[in-house]
């Protein structure tokens, strides 16, 4: 049976000439502006033409492209040299949110390889309505122009599988070994921000970064560890959840104590932790008096979080379902927003 692999992200410009179009698509979607379409089409091309210049020179550093398809190339090419080895027919799809390769591309590609099911799995270990949401919203309107009508599993969310906390905490020890005799050091464990008001509505994101927060500092097993959940990337003038990654550092330096930074909603490498974490933070730790700087890599494609991965494509079972890594659902009641009923 040929099993399709849909690897959801949210994309990136392959150029400074893409930035502009990839910023209208990310405040295009009604699940990050949640305003009527007659007003967010306008008011994203506004935003996105206002930010660009910015985004051009985050960009620019990098050398003037995002590197997140060829990172997730690498993530869907370990993942299916591993699910071959356990004997399963299967092929992962990259179906990327704002800029190519889109769910339209992925699903007519599904379509031409004949796949007999079909697993969607976000590159998002926890789910949030604006990221794993939004893509299963768009998977289902692009999987229906194709004229797909094999059966579909989500993976919602695997905000603690062990695999993902064992290669999480592998890469934080050794970051650890750099550490500077005498100094004492916080572990900042930072994730994408997202504004109150979204959480408000029952997005269980932040429920779940704070899940994956408790179960890293537990497997790392580090007596009297300090530690604290924080969020970058705040944009414009909404109430962003907190505390946030650059006040953490500033207080830190306050402290006069060093940072060991570790990005745990990133799953790979792009603009948001080789410049913001790698560039503006890295400064921002010097002019703050931080007493030393380290940034923990994303899990990327180490075999612990590639195995975490397969075993969630292998617990899928078929069928119109959505399933947590745990295959119930996980979040509280209070969490409207979670898809997972069962």
């Amino acid at each position: 049976m040929k099993l399709a692999v849909i690897l959801f992200n949210l994309g990136g410009p392959d150029s400074l000439d893409a930035v502009e179009p990839f910023l209208r698509n990310l405040f295009g979607d009604p699940a990050i502006l949640s305003v009527p379409g007659i007003v967010r089409r306008p008011l994203a091309r506004i935003i996105a033409a206002r930010r660009t210049p910015f985004a051009k020179d985050i960009y620019r550093k990098i050398g003037g492209r995002s590197p997140i398809v060829e990172e997730t190339q690498a993530q869907a090419e370990a993942l299916d040299r591993l699910l071959a080895e356990r004997g399963v027919e299967a092929k992962s799809f990259i179906a990327m949110r704002c800029w190519h390769p889109f769910s339209d591309a992925a699903a007519a590609a599904v379509k031409a390889w004949g796949a007999d099911s079909i697993v969607l799995l976000p590159l998002y270990p926890q789910f949030s309505t604006t990221t794993s949401g939004s893509s299963f919203t768009d998977w289902d309107r692009a999987a229906a122009k194709a004229g797909l009508t094999a059966p579909v599993t989500r993976i919602c969310c695997y905000p603690d599988s062990p695999g993902f906390i064992e290669a999480g905490a592998a890469l934080i020890h050794q970051t650890l070994k750099s550490a500077k005799p005498g100094v004492d050091y916080r572990l900042l464990l930072s994730a994408h921000g997202l504004p109150k008001r979204i959480i408000s509505k029952g997005d269980p994101y932040q429920w779940q970064v704070e899940r994956t927060a408790a179960a890293l500092v537990d497997r790392l097993g580090i007596k009297g560890l300090d530690w604290t959940v924080c969020y970058q990337s705040r944009v414009g003038p909404l109430e962003w959840i907190e505390p946030a990654t650059d006040d953490e550092i500033r207080r830190a330096g306050s402290q006069r104590k060093g940072v060991v930074l570790a990005p745990i909603a990133f799953v790979c490498e792009h603009s948001e932790t080789l410049v913001e974490l790698d560039m503006e933070y890295a400064h921002l730790a010097v002019t703050a008096g931080v007493a030393d700087y380290l940034r923990v890599p994303t899990v990327s494609t180490r075999p612990d979080f590639i195995a975490a991965l397969a075993d969630l494509v292998m617990r899928a079972s078929g069928g119109q379902t959505t399933l947590s890594a745990s295959g119930a659902r996980i979040c509280p009641a209070r969490f409207a927003g979670c898809v997972c009923r069962e």
